[in-house]
């Protein structure tokens, strides 16, 4: 007899084909040399500040290659705490921070400590595509409610209020929105605010585009619910950092305790010489921050107005963020099918809508964060796509 997987090997499938098979498939074929434009992802083409490899190496090569607290180094915690209170008004310390391994580790330690099997958690639909998994990776049950195209992907809050049952334990909501690049407005957030109060639930909100969005910040749902919110972001975007994992929660003390103790069982402490580097980023924010933001906008602008006029596929301008998505319903083409011949005909590599939810079925999103030549060269492709598709029809 084969050994059994447990029932958490089924709770993290993907609920369809691997929504990353592309993406993957198109890196291979640019490193192999092809002439590939890679728009899948959000990794902004930029190089990590220079000061913060600096910083890294020295540490380095000073030996600080060691075991490290699990929440995090305190200078780390309380430069997290500053730069949070700065950005959202929530005035917290580095009690009210853990250090993570990326956002997407904060997202899953939250998940695992606000519900459990039984229990229901909500999220808007379309979402980051990681969500499903990382939610009912604690056993609970996925509740979706719609943030549909025809809302500009922002939700009805009388939609999110009849949602919630007595078995509802956490809204997880992103701000700006990915992939659709939303950000929660002040009313929209005070009314996530009031259902949070009234029925006793956490809200996990992910701002880890917060730095993109108009003057660096977006409205704090940290700051209107300090003792149910838990804010995750991290480095990645604002600081080209992806790849160094440095992100963090900010919650209730009681909160960071509890994933103190599972960061022991998970990490058991990050490298000490990302956290130094990660306490440079940090200071070295306001900067980095406004040079993303700078071009975050006018890469979208230019993308944005390339795309204008293409046959049977509507461009939706995001608020903030480094996505764009494109409805192709009218092309007749699913967001499967669309990314594939794109990816087939012309060598650009987008994201499936339907990876991130029923909301975006019939829709791909692209990252527009990369050079301009190259960015230019994407549009054309995509237009020659588009017209090619309206002479086959």
């Amino acid at each position: 007899m084969s050994p059994e997987f447990s029932p958490l090997a089924g709770r993290i499938e993907h609920d369809g084909p691997d929504p990353w098979a592309l993406h993957w498939r198109a890196r291979a074929a640019h490193a192999a040399g092809e002439d590939v434009i890679v728009l899948s992802v959000g990794d902004p083409d930029l190089d990590t500040p220079a000061p913060v490899v600096d910083k890294a190496i020295e540490r380095l090569r000073a030996r600080d290659t060691h075991y490290t607290e699990s929440s995090g180094r305190a200078p780390l915690r309380a430069a997290i705490a500053a730069a949070h209170t700065e950005r959202t008004g929530q005035r917290v310390t580095a009690d009210q921070v853990i250090f993570v391994n990326g956002a997407q580790n904060g997202l899953f330690v939250s998940s695992l400590l606000v519900a459990a099997p039984g229990d229901e958690v909500i999220t808007l639909d379309p979402m980051y595509a990681t969500y499903p998994a990382t939610i009912q990776v604690s056993g609970a049950a996925l509740v979706r409610v719609p943030a549909p195209a025809r809302r500009d992907f922002h939700p009805d809050l009388a939609t999110l209020a009849a949602a919630i049952t007595p078995r509802t334990r956490a809204i997880f909501v992103a701000t700006p929105g990915n992939p659709s690049g939303v950000v929660l407005t002040d009313s929209e957030v005070e009314g996530i605010a009031r259902l949070a109060e009234q029925h006793g639930l956490w809200v996990v909100s992910d701002e880890v585009y917060a730095g993109t969005a108009e003057g660096g910040r977006v409205p704090s749902l940290g700051a209107r619910l300090p003792e149910q919110c838990l804010t995750v972001s991290s480095l990645s975007k604002t600081h080209a950092m992806t790849g160094w994992r440095c992100g963090w929660i900010v919650g209730p003390t009681a909160f960071i305790q509890h994933a103190d103790l599972v960061a022991q069982c998970m990490t058991y402490g990050l490298p000490g010489f990302i956290q130094d580097a990660a306490l440079t980023a940090l200071g070295m924010r306001t900067e980095a921050e406004a040079s993303v933001r700078t071009l975050c906008r006018a890469r979208r602008d230019t993308f944005y107005a390339a795309l204008q006029g293409l046959s049977a596929v509507r461009v939706h301008r995001p608020d903030a963020g480094m996505f764009m998505l494109l409805d192709v319903r009218e092309t007749g083409l699913s967001g499967t099918e669309f990314a594939n011949r794109l990816y087939e005909s012309e060598r650009v590599s987008v994201l499936d809508g339907a990876a991130c939810g029923s909301e975006t079925e019939g829709f791909v999103r692209v990252c527009f964060v990369t050079n301009e030549t190259t960015l230019a060269e994407a549009a054309r492709r995509i237009r020659r796509f588009a017209a090619g598709l309206g002479r086959s029809g």
